[in-house]
């Protein structure tokens, strides 16, 4: 096996018990909040396999709560992050499911508030480490590990290509890039992980773009 790094190792800085069941379902939180733009003023969790399971446990009820609302794998707000919710105005329920998933420590975070709502898929594969799977329905494997652009755009010819140039005017370099569409010539998704944190003026030029629709960040 190939480490990359000695937290590949030993894991994550984290609040406990479990570096799967807790920091990696902070994590999931954090991201699709990130993805959301702000926070959300309603959740629904919806949780597979072992997290369905062992959720209250293993502490992945108030991790997830925690990552929505902010907090970092190690911050000790998470331990009171129902209370916290409460006060910031969140409000949650937890929906274990008995259908399988591909991987047993899945969550699905449908959340919303008088704008607009999201649905985010986002499984806990060790050590701390997450991959978001579904945004919105569009079929993606988003880390969480590189800052990262997500484009929702018309699936028009030269989308992919202007913004790809966008970048290169900024100097941001792309690490890894995926599209994916529901359906031919309607809606598609561009995720692009880049090896340099986002600025929002950059977000602001991609969305001036034609045939763009919706941009959110995710920095490191």
């Amino acid at each position: 096996m190939k480490f990359t790094s000695v937290f590949d190792i030993i894991g994550p800085v984290m609040i406990g018990p479990s570096s799967s069941h807790t920091a990696g379902a902070a994590r999931i939180g954090r991201v699709a909040r990130d993805l959301f733009g702000r926070q959300p003023k309603w959740v629904k969790i919806y949780l597979y396999g072992s997290f369905a399971e062992t959720y209250r446990g293993h502490g992945t009820d108030v991790a997830i709560v925690g990552g929505l609302l902010d907090y970092d794998t190690d911050d000790e707000r998470i331990k009171t992050a129902f209370a916290e919710a409460e006060k910031a105005g969140l409000q949650f329920e937890f929906i274990p499911e008995t259908a399988n998933k591909e991987h047993p420590n899945t969550a699905r975070l449908l959340m919303g508030d008088d704008e607009s709502e999201m649905s985010v898929e986002g499984i806990s594969i060790g050590g701390g480490k997450i991959e978001i799977s579904e945004v919105n329905g569009f079929k993606l494997r988003l880390t969480g590990g590189m800052p990262a652009i997500l484009v929702v755009h018309d699936d028009r010819a030269g989308c992919i290509a202007n913004v790809a140039n966008c970048l290169a005017m900024h100097d941001v370099n792309i690490g890894h890039m995926e599209v994916s569409r529901i359906e031919r010539g309607l809606t598609a998704l561009m995720v692009i992980e880049v090896d340099q944190n986002i600025d929002q003026r950059l977000l602001e030029q991609i969305s001036y773009i034609p045939h763009i629709t919706k941009v959110s960040k995710i920095n490191n």
